[in-house]
C-alpha cells in the first residue's frame, strides 16, 4: 500500500470530520482524560481494515496504544472483538466515525471478495478488481479485496493502458488503437502493459492478427462465446471476462479456463458491515 497515499487520506478524512473542532467532546469531557474503547463485531464478516484503524488512530495521536485482537483477513463473529484502544477520551471520539466508517467499508467488500475467490478454489482464474471505486476512496477498497483473496487490478489510469469501447471508437477502429497505444508504450512508457477490449469474437480475431498487446479482455461474451475465444487465443495472450458475473455464474465462467475474471461488482455492491467502537468504563 501507498504510505503517503494513505496518510493523505487519513488526513483528509479527519479534517474533513473535525472542522474547527469535535464540540460536542470539547463541551462536555476534560481534556486531560484518558480511556478504553474496543470495537465489537456484530455479524458474520471477514475482517478487513484493523491495520488502518491504528494508524488512524495514532495519527491523531502517536501516544496511543492499540492492541490487535482479530487480524485483518480473519473469519469474524458476532459478539467477537476486534481491538482495544487506550487513549485520550478526545482521541477516541474524534477518530470513531472514520474508524467505524472505514472497517464497516472495508470488512463489506472483504466478505464479498470472500464469496467469490471460495467459488474459484481448484480453477486457474483469478477475480480482479476494477477502477468502479468510491472517490478518493480507493486505495482502501482495493486493499480490501486483496484482504479478501482477490487481486487488484490496475490503480489508475496512469499503470496499464486500457483500449476500451469509447477508446476503439474514437480512435477509428481497433486495429488503429492498439497500433497507436504500442507506439506510445514503445517511445513514451517502456514496459507499460497493454489491454484491449473486445466486444464479440470478430474483435477477437483481429486483435490476434495485429498482436501487440498483452491481455484481451472479452466483454459480456456468452459461455459458448467465451470459450470460443479462449480456444482462439490459446496462451499467446492473457484473457480477462467481465460484464454480467455474478455468484450464481462465475463458476461457469472460471470453467473455461479463462486468466481472469473481473468484477466491479466487489467494490460497488458490497454491504457495510455492522460494528460499533465501545466505551469501556474502567
Amino acid at each position: 500500500m501507498n504510505e503517503q497515499q494513505l496518510e493523505i487520506l487519513i488526513v483528509n478524512a479527519l479534517n474533513e470530520d473535525i472542522g474547527d473542532g469535535d464540540h460536542t467532546t470539547l463541551a462536555c469531557i476534560e481534556k486531560h482524560v484518558s480511556g478504553k474503547a474496543i470495537l465489537k463485531i456484530k455479524e458474520e464478516a471477514v475482517l478487513a481494515g484493523v491495520e488502518i484503524a491504528e494508524k488512524i488512530f495514532k495519527k491523531a495521536d502517536p501516544s496511543v496504544y492499540f492492541k490487535t485482537l482479530k487480524k485483518d483477513g480473519e473469519h469474524a463473529h458476532n459478539g467477537e472483538i476486534a481491538f482495544e484502544v487506550f487513549a485520550p477520551v478526545h482521541t477516541i471520539l474524534k477518530c470513531e466515525r472514520l474508524v467505524l466508517n472505514t472497517m464497516q467499508r472495508m470488512s463489506g467488500i472483504a466478505t464479498l471478495t470472500r464469496q467469490y475467490t471460495d467459488l474459484l478454489k481448484g480453477y486457474h482464474t483469478r477475480l480482479l478488481d476494477t477502477r468502479k471505486t468510491t472517490p478518493n476512496f480507493r486505495l482502501l477498497e482495493k486493499e480490501a479485496v486483496r484482504i479478501g483473496g482477490g487481486e487488484n487490478h490496475r490503480f489508475g489510469l496512469y499503470d496499464m493502458i486500457m483500449l476500451k469501447d469509447n477508446h476503439i471508437d474514437y480512435c477509428g477502429s481497433i486495429e488503429k488503437a492498439i497500433q497507436s497505444a504500442y507506439e506510445y508504450v514503445q517511445n513514451v512508457k517502456p514496459g507499460l502493459k497493454i489491454e484491449v477490449e473486445t466486444r464479440n469474437l470478430e474483435d477477437v480475431k483481429r486483435v490476434m492478427a495485429i498482436g501487440k498487446v498483452d491481455r484481451i479482455m472479452l466483454d459480456n461474451f456468452t459461455i459458448e462465446d467465451l470459450q470460443s475465444a479462449i480456444l482462439l487465443i490459446g496462451e499467446k495472450f492473457e484473457t480477462e471476462a467481465s460484464g454480467g458475473i455474478t455468484l450464481s455464474n462465475i463458476v461457469n465462467y472460471a470453467s473455461t479456463g479463462v486468466d481472469f475474471i473481473s468484477s466491479g461488482a466487489i467494490i460497488h455492491q458490497a454491504r457495510s458491515i455492522d460494528l460499533s467502537l465501545k466505551a469501556v468504563i474502567i
